[in-house]
């Protein structure tokens, strides 16, 4: 990924990308367009997964020290 498309935010990238792959889907693009759209639909992808991936670490992580809390508060009464 470039420097640019770690800045993009998780919206701004799938909006790209739907973007992309309406043109892709229009057609009537050169072959060295669509190819160039292809990379940047790959590229865009790319920072999309990058979020959710970010994303779903910290629910996991909040989803932990939820249980380990809970398993802490449960040891303590005895349970």
């Amino acid at each position: 990924m470039s420097e640019t498309d770690t800045a993009l935010g998780y919206e701004q990238a799938r909006d790209e990308l739907v973007e992309v792959v309406r043109k892709l889907e229009a057609g009537g693009t050169s072959l060295e367009e669509s190819l160039a759209l292809w990379e940047r639909g790959e590229e865009l992808a790319k920072v999309c997964r990058h979020w959710l991936e970010g994303a779903r670490a910290r629910l996991d992580s909040a989803l932990a020290a939820r249980e380990a809390a809970e398993a802490a508060d449960g040891e303590g009464r005895g349970e």
